[in-house]
């Protein structure tokens, strides 16, 4: 990392326009932020988790804090998809909008709310899981906590269950100068609950932006939660969003992640399964195309015995479209009987498009049952021709595999009428790229 104590002026100002309602804890530890940050720096390509993504269009720019109040964010944070939520919950720039937010039937004790009124009524768990990130190789996530102001906060008792899911629509809309937003959202699933949260990023406007995202997920014993992150940013968007999961004994997490726009985008997720008996679903689809950049780091921590987890990656690239995967296994060595699966798969539809794929397994037991797998190619010729030589046109048969490519993350998201939404979205951007 280089040191921005003498570059980033902005950030410090940047800083001086967060609102001053923040409680007294919640100064002080946006300043260590700040200090954390300006000690690690923006990350450059000599840094190894950033060898192949550079982050020079946010470190070479100047971004003002986004305004919470953007003209345009209404028709944005009204574009979804989900019809019958049990909330839906807006933040524009960086800041929960309550009149943009609507809510259905949510079971009793269940808890979805802006994060800023989170702090304010001194929610101790809220507090006490925002103050818990580790910013050790997260430059990023320093920067967003010296800037933690508000976002969402959501709160599942203990047994509940949500038969419909939750939405968080996180909406950035620049006006005529570049801005940054950065929001945090805060998931508690109690012992037993189950829960769908669905994270929508959207953004617009021609300026460039950065949205600096994180995500904290706590899961109790037993807990169910599919979390999907739908990421459609502008094409001048600079997308940053580190998400954080903790899973205690026998909780399942099934995290999902669709990434479809954005100039630069870099997803890290981390999950720790630290109770027996716990799983982890981390899974990815992502596409990129002319200049777009899509860098997905990912790091499961199986701390205890007996505990699961199964990761799959796949992406299309066109064009001069760029992508990176970096995935991390850690066994640490009291976690016997470990079963982990790693797959990262990427289709090349030009000449021109590129990958650089690096799977790690770093294991400290020995009784475990651990594979990774990466490929990395063009749409297979002989599929190609058999569905062909049975009717169909070359354009016809290319969609018909990329579909059963991509279907294999898509066709596992709960909610089916985001599941047509997000394929119908990137077919509709695949086909203007190879149009």
């Amino acid at each position: 990392m280089t040191s921005a104590t003498d570059t980033l002026g902005w950030i410090r100002d940047g800083q001086r326009g967060l609102g001053t309602r923040a409680p007294e804890w919640l100064s002080g530890h946006r300043a260590e932020a700040l200090e954390a940050f300006e000690t690690l720096g923006f990350p450059t390509t000599r840094d190894e988790s950033y060898r192949f993504t550079s982050v020079a269009s946010i470190a070479s720019k100047t971004f003002a804090l986004a305004s919470p109040e953007a003209e345009g964010a209404d028709a944005l944070a009204a574009a979804n998809e989900i019809t019958d939520s049990a909330a839906n919950v807006v933040v524009v720039n960086g800041c929960y909008d309550e009149t943009l937010s609507a809510f259905g039937s949510l079971p009793l004790g269940v808890v979805v709310d802006g994060l800023a009124n989170a702090f304010e009524t001194d929610a101790s768990s809220a507090r006490d899981i925002a103050l818990g990130l580790d910013y050790e190789g997260l430059p990023f996530a320093a920067l967003n906590a010296a800037f933690l102001e508000d976002g969402v906060h959501v709160a599942i008792p203990e047994g509940a269950v949500l038969t419909s899911p939750i939405q968080v629509v996180v909406v950035t809309m620049p006006e005529d100068a570049p801005v940054m937003a950065h929001p945090r959202i805060v998931i508690e699933a109690g012992a037993q609950s189950q829960a769908t949260v669905v994270l929508s990023f959207v953004g617009g406007g021609s300026q460039p932006y950065l949205l600096n995202a994180v995500t904290q997920v706590r899961l109790g014993a037993g807990a169910v939660l599919e979390l999907v992150s739908d990421q459609r940013e502008s094409e001048q968007a600079n997308h940053v969003h580190h998400l954080h999961a903790v899973c205690e004994a026998g909780a399942l997490l099934h995290a999902r992640g669709v990434t479809l726009g954005g100039r630069l985008v870099r997803n890290d997720v981390s999950a720790v399964l630290e109770g027996e008996g716990a799983h982890a679903t981390v899974d990815g689809v992502y596409l990129a195309d002319g200049d777009e950049l899509v860098d997905n780091h990912t790091s499961i921590d199986h701390a205890v015995a007996h505990c699961t987890s199964h990761e799959l990656y796949k992406g299309i690239l066109a064009g001069r479209g760029k992508a990176v995967f970096n995935g991390r296994i850690l066994v640490r060595p009291d976690a016997q009987k470990t079963d982990a699966k790693q797959t990262n798969r990427a289709l090349l539809l030009s000449d021109e498009a590129t990958i650089n794929s690096n799977p790690q397994l770093e294991i400290f037991a020995d009784d475990v049952k651990c594979t990774h797998g990466a490929a990395v190619g063009q749409l297979d010729e002989d599929a190609m021709f058999y569905l062909q030589a049975r009717g169909l046109n070359p354009a016809q048969a290319r969609d018909m595999l990329l579909h059963a490519f991509a279907n294999e993350v898509l066709g596992e998201i709960s909610v089916p009428e985001l599941r047509l939404a997000l394929e119908h979205r990137l077919f509709s951007r695949l086909n203007r790229y190879l149009a």
